[in-house]
């Protein structure tokens, strides 16, 4: 049991790991981003052309708002997530160092 204990308080942080926590956060977070964008975007499709008094055409909603929108907030996402991602990184490694050194 002490022996666990042990093993989990001196936890070293793996490189492989960084890579896979800033793709999952990168996806799940701009799968988020899209799906809020085509909401609001088809939202205000259909107000327009219910002001106009036409049919609304929702390909607008994805083509025009939905994807460039949702690109570049993916962008955005993935360059922040890899900049946290290696940030925390190396602080859990120069902890984990410090840990066993005390």
């Amino acid at each position: 049991m002490e022996r666990e204990l042990m093993r989990s308080a001196s936890y070293s942080p793996r490189w492989y790991g960084v890579p896979v926590r800033i793709f999952l956060l990168t996806f799940i977070a701009t799968l988020l981003c899209f799906a809020v964008t085509l909401l609001l975007s088809l939202i205000g499709t259909i107000a327009v052309a219910a002001i106009r008094g036409v049919h609304p055409d929702m390909r607008v909603a994805y083509r025009h708002f939905a994807v460039p929108i949702g690109a570049v907030e993916g962008a955005i996402i993935f360059i922040c997530a890899t900049v946290l991602e290696i940030r925390h990184y190396h602080r859990a490694r120069t902890l984990s160092a410090i840990e066993r050194v005390s």
